[in-house]
């Protein structure tokens, strides 16, 4: 991890999809594309279902983050949840975000609850959305009509990992570096 007076790292705490469902996003995403006009797709690869976004976080934060989010990961059992139905953020005006839905079976929400506290102690400001499990498939930068989408179902996906990530920022789209991963335990 950081050292001391290294400047604020992006961060995020998250759940890694298996590779199945990863490689099926990346099908769906070539399809779906060449319809939606002016979308920039999210690299399939680094596709993941956010639990905490942090945004700047020091040094001193990502290192009691860790601690926390070990027994948070530890305290849940790995689970399966379903991934289907395409929508769009904001529910009206302009789309900003293609996003897929993720059916969160209810250990998933408890490790989000986990994280937020975990986020909290470290001094992170509580988040004020209600969390919305989905996927993040791609972004609008300019106004675009709202789309006609496909109905979707892309079976199931494992949780089974929570990963702290920093992410920078390119011209080619976000790039995520995992610093700490936990295996949930269910212990």
């Amino acid at each position: 991890m950081s050292g001391r007076g290294e400047p604020p790292a992006r961060a995020f705490v998250a759940l890694e999809l298996d590779a199945r469902v990863r490689e099926a996003i990346g099908e769906l995403q070539a399809r779906v594309a060449p319809r939606l006009e002016g979308l920039r797709l999210t690299r399939a690869e680094g596709i993941h279902l956010t639990l905490r976004f942090l945004g700047p976080t020091t040094p001193e934060q990502l290192r009691q983050l860790g601690p926390a989010l070990a027994s948070a990961a530890a305290a849940v059992a790995p689970g399966v949840a379903q991934v289907r139905s395409l929508g769009t953020f904001p529910e009206r005006g302009s789309p900003r975000v293609l996003w897929l839905g993720i059916e969160a079976p209810p250990q998933v929400l408890e490790l989000q609850l986990a994280c937020e506290r975990a986020a909290r102690r470290a001094g992170f400001e509580p988040e004020q959305r209600p969390f919305r499990p989905h996927l993040t498939l791609g972004r609008w930068r300019d106004h675009a009509p709202r789309p006609d989408l496909p109905e979707t179902d892309l079976g199931a996906t494992r949780f089974d990992t929570l990963v702290l990530y920093k992410s920078d920022l390119h011209r080619a789209g976000a790039v995520y570096t995992a610093l700490q991963s936990f295996e949930l335990g269910g212990g």
